[in-house]
């Protein structure tokens, strides 16, 4: 049980594995008032970034869980490294199902709901793993600008215009799940370039030092295509956001 290796290669060095760049990140931990002692489940933890740093700078305890046998073990030397080893513990496993033994008091999956099929099943899912009066955390695209046609909606990693809302749709679908938007940090174009531009550069050094891998051919043409993608399409019409949610 495993993700590709080319999610692997693509993602590189990266530490946060999404378009909220680390003063975002920081700014996140923040606004949503973290305390010391409070516990916090990450699903779809990817290299840990979120756990760790907020570990160190808040005192928070908890759990990620990653399907990446590479990215959590990533996540537990960057725990190391931040000193927070005995606070935090990453999990290789399915995100998709995964509730705690013990209730926590924030449950966050910040750009993965596919794990629950969409955001509805995600937020029923995180749901189950939260205390009374706990918070959710929840990564999501939306559409900043309306895709004129379909080949801006395949641009955006999308199949049709529905897979995404609108951000003002996006805040209604919460509601009408029962949950009261809270606070949110919103991705910007900047942090959207850093994010994708560091995989291109991943990409081509891969490509330069493995030339002749049975996967050359594919991140070639990914290398070839996607920046193209990004600059038509993805840099201006989808946005991405962490959304802090409270129960009704």
């Amino acid at each position: 049980m495993d993700l590709p290796r080319s999610f692997v290669i693509r993602e590189g060095d990266l530490r946060i594995l999404n378009p909220i760049d680390a003063p975002k990140l920081a700014t996140l931990g923040r606004a949503v008032k973290l305390r010391p002692g409070s516990s916090l489940l990450d699903l779809c933890s990817g290299k840990g970034e979120l756990l760790c740093t907020w570990a160190r700078d808040h005192g928070i305890v908890g759990t990620g869980v990653d399907l990446s046998t590479a990215f959590t073990a990533a996540a537990r030397e960057r725990a190391t490294e931040l000193g927070v080893a005995d606070r935090v513990r990453f999990v290789h496993g399915d995100a998709a199902g995964y509730v705690p033994d013990e209730p926590v008091d924030v449950a966050a999956c910040v750009g993965a709901t596919w794990i629950g099929g969409g955001v509805p099943g995600t937020l029923e899912l995180l749901g189950r793993s939260l205390r009374p009066g706990g918070m959710l955390l929840v990564g999501e695209p939306y559409w900043r600008l309306d895709p004129p046609d379909q080949e801006t909606v395949e641009g955006c990693h999308a199949t049709t215009r529905a897979d995404f809302h609108d951000l003002p749709g996006l805040v209604r679908l919460f509601q009408d799940e029962g949950w009261d938007l809270v606070e949110m940090v919103l991705a910007d174009q900047d942090s959207w370039d850093r994010y994708a531009a560091a995989h291109w550069l991943s990409l081509r050094r891969w490509l330069d030092a493995n030339p002749d891998d049975e996967l050359a051919p594919q991140l070639r043409q990914e290398l070839t295509e996607d920046p193209l993608r990004h600059v038509r399409h993805r840099r201006d019409h989808l946005g991405w956001g962490v959304f802090a949610l409270l129960r009704r």
